[in-house]
């Protein structure tokens, strides 16, 4: 099971200034092609405050200089050890394009402001969602987490606003370092990172493949 890619390389000369702005070109270009299913879906890897890993699948939700936005459950497991260790990295795995972004950098809790306004821009069943399930958590059965729902929908129907969770909101994860990475033939792949420097500027190096 091996493919060859035969993608176009990625040079120095054609990185943009800053990874932000390097990757909203990548991610035009995911979103606009029509080879990804959800190109904004992105591995979250956290470690707990012991160094134990776990990884999971979270949409990206916005991105501008300041860093990389995803929602949860606070109670989560991936909120939970973001508790404890603020470390995380990012994988954006774009194989139909031989392509990935890893981002590793430091999380931290968005303002309940800006979690608020994101809220309301769910669909109701979302919102009645992030109160129904106690995410992580061990449950018995399915019908748990339904009659939770059935429960929420009854006393907030559709039209009537939702107050939003008090354990749930954003995080936006503030990049150290993010690098991009082009599938090229023979498994002679472009890796190129950016990396902060404490004036805030940024240096790119190549990695070897």
């Amino acid at each position: 099971m091996r493919k060859h890619y035969r993608e176009e390389g990625l040079a120095e000369s054609g990185l943009a200034a800053t990874p932000v702005a390097q990757f909203a070109a990548w991610f035009q270009q995911a979103a606009t092609e029509g080879r990804l299913f959800e190109p904004n879906a992105m591995v979250v890897s956290t470690a707990d405050a012991e160094g134990r890993p776990s990884s999971r699948t979270v949409l990206l939700k916005g991105f501008d200089e300041r860093g990389f936005v995803f929602y949860t459950n606070y109670e989560s497991r991936k909120g939970r050890d973001l508790s404890e260790n603020p470390y995380v990295s990012l994988l954006f795995p774009w194989h139909p394009m031989a392509r990935q972004v890893i981002v590793q950098g430091v999380a931290r809790r968005t303002g309940r402001d800006e979690t608020a306004a994101y809220f309301r821009t769910r669909p109701h069943g979302s919102q009645l969602g992030a109160w129904a399930s106690a995410q992580s958590s061990v449950i018995a059965t399915r019908a748990e987490v339904d009659a939770a729902y059935s429960e929420l929908a009854a006393r907030y129907p559709e039209g009537e606003q939702v107050p939003v969770p008090p354990h749930w909101g954003g995080f936006r994860v503030a990049p150290s370092s993010v690098e991009f990475w082009q599938g090229r033939e023979n498994r002679l792949h472009d890796r190129l990172r950016y990396v902060a420097e404490p004036d805030g500027g940024w240096h790119v190096e190549r990695l070897s493949p």
